[in-house]
């Protein structure tokens, strides 16, 4: 079969997780994975699994990994401090939270199941961030095209999602695709796609999970 990559529209390849009897497409130019459509599961199914997730703010290694994740791929690349939005906050928004508490935001949430009022709608942010949430996407772009129109022109858009091995058979042993909700698989070259596509740039990247975009050029 013949699919084109959602990420750059090239051609992909198609191979078998045997585990699972799922199929996936594989980029060449731009290493982006996508689940057949036909594995994914309903909005029902999907929320009930969010349900099962148990992250608190008094998981206190959760909250230090949203620390992390902001010491690391936001605090040396935002201009101002004063509005964000935390796209994808689940069912309790403890990143926003931190981001309020800890850092000054004043912190808009959105959540397709747990804060679906588009509470973004007529506004632009110094702040987006998108954590454990793009892999979830079947239609990425038309969410990142989303995230670059919210943004100030000196804003940064922050996603957090796991980066896949480059790898066919390593991808098939991998515990991030076991989770039945995860559609969309990245790496760095992806994320430098998309920043293209959008004609943004990358400010920071790590070769594991972080990733931010900007209007500026690219700093590490």
């Amino acid at each position: 079969m013949n699919q084109k990559c959602k990420i750059c529209s090239s051609n992909t390849r198609e191979f078998l997780d045997k585990q699972f009897n799922v199929h996936y497409y594989y980029c060449e130019t731009c290493e982006f994975i996508s689940k057949d459509e036909a594995a994914i599961v309903s909005p029902e199914d999907e929320k009930t699994e969010y349900d099962l997730h148990n992250n608190s703010y008094d998981n206190e290694g959760y909250v230090n990994m949203f620390r992390s994740f902001y010491d690391q791929s936001i605090k040396n690349f935002v201009c101002g401090r004063h509005t964000a939005l935390d796209f994808g906050s689940g069912p309790e928004p403890v990143f926003a939270r931190i981001l309020s508490e800890e850092y000054g935001y004043h912190t808009d949430i959105y959540d397709l199941y747990y804060s679906p009022m588009k509470v973004y709608e007529g506004k632009k942010y110094d702040l987006i961030t998108s954590t454990e949430v793009v892999e979830h996407l079947k239609e990425p772009m038309e969410y990142f095209r989303l995230f670059k129109e919210l943004l100030k022109e000196d804003g940064l858009l922050a996603i957090m999602t796991l980066f896949h091995p480059r790898d066919d058979e390593k991808f098939c042993t991998w515990y991030y695709r076991r989770d039945k909700t995860h559609i969309s698989f990245y790496t760095p070259k992806t994320m430098a796609y998309i920043a293209k596509e959008l004609r943004m740039h990358v400010r920071y990247i790590d070769e594991k999970r972080y990733c931010s975009f900007g209007f500026n050029e690219t700093r590490r």
